[in-house]
């Protein structure tokens, strides 16, 4: 087993039970506002659970930012949300240095917080701002805390950001820059919803009251289930899937498949292998179970690697979808996994 504990096992498993209850609250508490796109709201906090970010891509007027504002409330984070528009600069994000002049005529500057110190960020149409403003975040992403005026300076703890993309065929929008996408742990497609889905939603948000969400979670106690989930055991048959999946979408490493040597332009990093070695907890822990397995492997493939590939000019003159060439290698991967 990788990644489980010297301690008491049955305490850990007493644990795990506890916080899968915990879980089954919160997310009937985000029902009550975010209806239907049950897949759509296990990624979103699987990311959580896992101390990650994640990017909501979808078109206007799905529900992106109301998902958002009420998770901000169920897990009882400290929330800030930035519009990012074109005119956006990095110091509308991180701060700014200001001079101050006291009574006595004394000068000195007095630094003043962006939104981005806070626990939860809602970067909303984080496409239609510039790439210098887009990459503002990347220390934040990765090392929870941003350098200004040679001072670092730590963000909030847990610190989450949960941004919102429109298809990049829309006009105004610039391409997110692959370094900044490699530290979203996972991409969320957000489509439209069923008809029965959307006649729920037009019952419950056009009325004279709208359902509202309870907190469940504490910054405290968010902590302490991603630190929980890291404990969680995981088989070396799921180990050895990730490893297999992640090593044979890289087009130029021996263990490559053919259909990704011919199809990509380059594959997912370790990035990708951490992400998917945390999110099968938390697939697992959403749904009950002590542990994850082969399938939960397969199911997280494409959100988790989706974002950290492109394919080739040949593949897209063919064609070719990313997401599907994705699943037909995790599905060849773990089924040979799950042979062996």
């Amino acid at each position: 087993m990788a990644g489980g504990t010297t301690g008491d096992g049955a305490a850990l498993i007493g644990r795990i039970e506890a916080l899968g209850d915990t879980l089954a609250r919160a997310r009937a508490s985000i029902d009550r506002r975010f209806i239907g796109q049950e897949r759509v709201v296990q990624l979103v906090l699987a990311a959580m659970l896992c101390g990650g970010h994640a990017l909501l891509v979808g078109l206007p007027g799905l529900g992106k930012t109301r998902l958002v504002d009420t998770l901000s409330t169920v897990m009882g984070l400290k929330a800030s949300r930035i519009q990012f528009t074109p005119d956006l600069m990095p110091a509308d994000i991180l701060g700014s240095e200001i001079l101050d002049t006291d009574a006595s005529g004394a000068r000195a500057f007095r630094f003043v917080e962006g939104p981005v110190f806070c626990q939860l960020l809602m970067a909303d149409e984080i496409n239609r701002a510039s790439p210098r403003t887009q990459s503002a975040l990347l220390q934040a992403m990765q090392e929870r805390e941003v350098t200004i005026a040679g001072q670092h300076r730590p963000l909030g703890r847990p610190f989450h950001v949960l941004a919102t993309q429109n298809p990049i065929e829309q006009e105004g929008t610039y391409p997110l820059p692959e370094a900044q996408l490699d530290r979203f742990l996972v991409q969320v497609d957000v489509l439209y919803p069923d008809r029965a889905t959307e006649r729920a939603i037009l019952i419950a948000t056009t009325g004279a009251e709208e359902a509202q969400s309870d907190q469940v979670f504490t910054a405290e106690t968010l902590i302490e289930a991603q630190a929980i989930l890291r404990r969680m055991p995981v088989g070396e048959t799921v180990v050895e899937a990730i490893l297999d999946l992640v090593r044979a979408c890289r087009p130029g490493e021996p263990e490559a498949l053919p259909e990704a040597r011919d199809a990509l332009s380059w594959g997912p990093g370790p990035r990708a292998a951490q992400a998917l070695m945390l999110a099968v907890r938390a697939r697992a822990l959403l749904d009950g179970r002590l542990a994850p397995s082969i399938e939960d492997v397969a199911a997280l493939a494409r959100p988790v690697m989706i974002h950290r590939m492109q394919l080739n000019f040949a593949a897209r003159a063919r064609g070719e979808d990313l997401g599907a060439l994705i699943e037909r290698i995790a599905a060849r991967v773990t089924r040979v996994e799950a042979a062996a």
